[in-house]
């Protein structure tokens, strides 16, 4: 399984836009200069974060993007279902059934239980998404502004400040 570089892209630039004050916006261009990425890119992925309500376009001169929820209310699987879309990552296509093996006799039978190997899988799965639910944005400030230092925190602060003009 993998995931696309979106979602990478989405956590962190999610991550530093919740260290900007409310009510503030910033625009992908910024954003995009911030992580060294494309802003073509990113403006792709921020379409997406808007879609799901994750982030709220600002029209305007001086409009970009800003959270649409709080930072508790953002989830890792948020984050991964509006990048990635709401499919399951396992797909089966019951191919037991076309198995020159398979009993034809009993196919009907054998049709009405469920595919073991879909079962492991989306359970599998399903554990997953409920991990990554309970870790938001929050958590992850938490956790990350733990680690850093000093001049590490008053760099975030510089940088919200030079995208905020204040």
């Amino acid at each position: 399984m993998q995931m696309s570089t979106g979602v990478e892209s989405a956590l962190h630039t999610l991550f530093y836009m919740a260290e900007l004050p409310v009510g503030q916006v910033v625009g992908v261009k910024k954003l995009a200069e911030l992580h060294g990425a494309s802003s073509t890119y990113l403006s792709k992925i921020f379409t997406k974060l808007r879609k799901s309500g994750i982030v709220r376009s600002v029209p305007g001169v001086n409009g970009g993007y800003e959270l649409a929820r709080s930072t508790e209310d953002i989830s890792f699987w948020d984050v991964v279902e509006a990048v990635e879309g709401p499919s399951y990552m396992f797909q089966c296509a019951e191919i037991r059934q076309k198995n020159m093996l398979f009993d034809k006799a009993h196919a009907k039978e054998n049709a009405k239980c469920p595919c073991l190997i879909k079962v492991v899988m989306v359970d599998a799965e399903e554990l997953m998404r409920d991990y990554l639910k309970k870790k938001s944005l929050k958590w992850l400030q938490t956790e990350v502004n733990k680690g850093f230092s000093a001049d590490d925190k008053k760099a975030i602060i510089d940088w919200s400040k030079i995208v905020s003009g204040k």
